[in-house]
């Protein structure tokens, strides 16, 4: 399959919730999630053998928004990848709800084994975490399934699925929590299904790793101390910085003693720090606490990625020859830190800039080489990767608000170790380029570049131009940044754009148009041309 533009999106239909993500890739297969949307569909609430009809109208009411969605974006049905997981499969009118999305919506769904959700699991945490060369155990807590695996460079030693989930167990045992009875139920399915048994045979395990909406909401209550005193979900503390996205057995028992006290006012508590999750947290803390004694785990780490990126790397593997799933492993560190501190806006702000960034440096590049290096600086493909992870990374100073946000931004990447595979060198410059992506355009004689070799100054001068101009031009309303295209002629250089939207133009008022001139000028400055911008009908 060759895509037709650079975006992808996964459809992923869960017991609980139907979640879609919208990812920007390249040539290489490297990519960024670029937009999520989720809609509490709950498969699950009134499910006992087959999906009743008016959760299948819930679904197909679902996915037709999702679907609008992506025939905005222009995304192809070739470029979409629908999945149903636990609820689909285990119900009795299956091919009677498949056959209602693809007359409905035009979605071919496909159903997943347990196994086969197992494996997508584990690619997805590959694409996040740098455990491609150790022999890990991913767990993944559904609705209505949990899904073990053991993988190793990529290839899956050992998957199991049992049908122990966060909704299916709230139904089973209801609101009125029996809680050792609960234990009881999920002791015994562990011992049937023999998973002990299995990881031992298979050769056990070096690390494990947690993924789901769960597992997450644990690490997050473990972190802000919940049950004390803990942090809003939209703030992030500066302590942040050091966030270690993991969290050891007594840990979790601390979480599941707090969730699991009676009371009103406890109630309330828990409703509070964990919204709409909070209905089904007991139940699955619960069972996570049992998995860890029944499989003696001491400690987890956590995956923002799961399933439905990992059906976007099977995708990308199938669509980009050569992909290979550990190749881009300095890029998945910056995009580690990137989701980890920045909100969903805050990613697509930064995907839209990288793409402009992208596309100037690589015109630059051509030109440089037609030209005869007129730059007076070589540009490699380091130079880009670096690019990138700043535009990625520009805007995570937000998390300690709008006042100095790039300052902020240089001191998350310089402390914590965030970006791994970078030399020292690369992570300073990285740094510098957010530090320096606004305000005061940065002199050479800089002190912060004094520790650089001339020569490295003249390509961060260079690289500054560039992400400063992306970041502003990225803020221009109803362009198509999938579709650019830099040039250069007798009178300078261009960058063209196409409308995405009925009206489309670059801010020449306002602090927005004062900002823009004002780069252009740096622009200009540092490559002796001027450069216009044009924008085209579609």
């Amino acid at each position: 399959m060759t895509p037709s533009n650079n975006l992808f999106a996964s459809i992923d239909m869960g017991t609980n919730s139907f979640k879609m993500l919208i990812i920007q890739t390249d040539k290489t297969g490297k990519f960024l999630t670029i937009d999520r949307h989720k809609d509490p569909v709950c498969l699950g609430r009134d499910f006992s053998s087959s999906i009743s009809k008016e959760s299948l109208i819930k679904a197909v009411t679902c996915l037709k928004r999702f679907n609008q969605v992506l025939k905005t974006n222009k995304i192809s049905p070739q470029q979409t990848i629908c999945v149903a997981t636990a609820t689909v499969r285990e119900a009795n009118n299956v091919f009677d709800f498949k056959r209602s999305v693809l007359e409905s919506i035009g979605f071919e769904v496909s159903v997943l084994s347990g196994e086969e959700e197992a494996r997508f699991v584990y690619l997805g945490v590959l694409q996040f975490l740098p455990v491609f060369d150790k022999r890990v155990l991913v767990i993944d807590i559904g609705g209505g399934s949990t899904e073990f695996v053991i993988g190793e460079k990529g290839n899956v030693v050992l998957g199991v699925s049992l049908k122990l989930g966060h909704v299916g167990l709230t139904q089973k045992f209801g609101k009125d929590w029996n809680l050792m009875e609960m234990r009881e139920f999920v002791k015994l399915v562990i011992k049937e299904s023999e998973l002990v048994e299995k990881i031992k045979a298979f050769g056990g395990f070096e690390v494990v790793v947690g993924t789901s909406g769960t597992i997450r909401a644990i690490e997050k209550a473990v972190f802000n101390g919940y049950g004390k005193e803990y942090v809003e979900s939209n703030e992030v503390l500066p302590r942040d910085c050091k966030r270690e996205w993991k969290f050891s057995r007594g840990e979790l028992s601390g979480v599941v003693e707090r969730v699991c006290r009676e009371g009103e006012e406890e109630g309330v508590k828990r409703e509070g720090f964990f919204k709409r999750r909070s209905e089904f947290i007991v139940a699955g803390s619960v069972l996570l606490e049992e998995i860890f004694e029944a499989v003696g785990i001491e400690e987890m780490e956590v995956s923002e990625y799961a399933l439905g990126e990992g059906v976007i790397a099977e995708t990308l593997s199938k669509s980009f020859e050569g992909y290979d799933l550990n190749e881009n492993a300095r890029w998945q560190s910056a995009v580690r830190l990137a989701t980890r501190f920045s909100g969903k806006k805050g990613i697509k702000s930064a995907a839209r800039c990288s793409s402009i960034a992208k596309e100037i440096f690589e015109g630059l590049r051509k030109w440089s080489e037609v030209a005869g290096n007129q730059i007076d600086v070589f540009l490699d493909a380091k130079d880009l990767e670096c690019l990138e992870a700043s535009c990625l990374l520009h805007n995570i100073g937000f998390v300690n608000g709008k006042t100095g946000y790039h300052k902020q931004s240089y001191h998350i990447i310089m402390n914590g170790n965030h970006l791994q595979g970078y030399s020292a060198e690369e992570v300073k410059l990285i740094a510098l380029l957010t530090r320096h992506h606004r305000k005061k355009f940065p002199k050479f004689d800089e002190s912060s570049l004094q520790e650089f070799a001339d020569e490295l100054k003249q390509k961060f001068t260079v690289l500054c131009a560039i992400i400063r101009l992306s970041v502003v031009l990225q803020q221009s309303d109803g362009l198509n940044f999938q579709d650019m295209e830099f040039l250069h002629s007798q009178e300078g250089f261009k960058l063209i754009f196409r409308e995405a939207g009925a009206i489309a133009s670059f801010p020449l008022a306002g602090d927005m148009g004062k900002e823009l001139r004002k780069e252009l000028e740096h622009f200009k400055t540092v490559f002796q041309q001027n450069l216009l911008l044009e924008v085209l009908p579609e």
